[in-house]
């Protein structure tokens, strides 16, 4: 399996890339507190699709994208099967995460949590030198992840001086420089101007991979998205076509949520 999807400018697939490459079946999650996250889960993401994961604070967005590379183990199906969560060619179980973890590129909604050491460059080189890679082709990944995001004029720059969009960016690029065949992307539009937001919006766009974006900017995931899937108290109220789900009018105040600008009357 060729797990090296770069970065281009083609645009969207066609349908014939629409195979599933994420399968999640029955993924329950409770914490050891007792309080529910995720209640009985089931999707698919086909191999360049990108989803848009919507819903309440709370719903368990950031829960279930972190089940995707293992960071959570998923709790037996409340009707006594047992869960799965497979991605690519691979279960995500204890003795598959290294496979896994170089499928999944988790971007974490705090780009305090994935910034950590002095330099734009190292940071960005920190994911691909720890797959043990030839220098040469670390330097390639790093200078088209750079490249990709914009930041390649930053590479000497300390992270500590860059601004949030920045600092988000270089983040994905990280993210990028591993090869992931799956973006799981928790809010990566909070706390962004409009021209950060733009940016970013454009190099998700162009990134021919599968994406699972969360997030509450319901406007972003109109311009973005393929498809969206709802979830509320850890339940997927709706799973259907970006439009289709974010103009019901219904539905979305049924969970908290408005109808994107774009979408309304009048």
């Amino acid at each position: 399996m060729n797990n090296d999807a770069s970065v281009d400018s083609q645009g969207r697939p066609g349908p014939a890339d629409s195979q599933p490459f994420v399968r999640v079946r029955g993924l329950s999650y409770v914490y050891p507190s007792g309080q529910s996250a995720l209640d009985n889960v089931s999707f698919e993401i086909g191999t360049h699709e990108i989803v848009g994961l919507v819903g309440p604070s709370g719903a368990g967005k950031s829960t279930l994208l972190l089940h995707l590379n293992g960071l959570l183990p998923p709790n037996p199906a409340r009707n006594g099967k047992p869960a799965s969560v497979h991605v690519g060619e691979w279960d995500v179980v204890k003795q598959n995460l290294a496979d896994v973890r170089q499928l999944v590129g988790l971007l974490f909604q705090d780009p305090e949590d994935q910034l950590f050491c002095p330099t734009v460059l190292e940071d960005v080189a920190f994911g691909p030198l720890n797959l043990d890679l030839p220098d040469v082709e670390v330097r390639t990944r790093v200078a088209h992840a750079l490249a990709a995001v914009g930041m390649s004029e930053s590479a000497s720059r300390s992270t500590s001086q860059l601004s949030v969009g920045e600092r988000k960016r270089v983040c994905l690029a990280g993210v990028l420089a591993c090869h992931p065949a799956l973006l799981a992307l928790d809010e990566p539009f909070s706390n962004l101007d409009p021209r950060s937001r733009n940016q970013l919006l454009e190099i998700l766009k162009s990134c021919r991979r599968a994406q699972i974006v969360a997030t509450h900017d319901l406007n972003m995931v109109l311009e973005l998205c393929d498809r969206v899937l709802l979830l509320d108290e850890g339940k997927i109220e709706a799973d259907g076509p970006t439009e289709t789900v974010l103009s019901n009018a219904a539905l979305m105040e049924n969970h908290g949520l408005e109808v994107p600008w774009r979408l309304r009357e009048g």
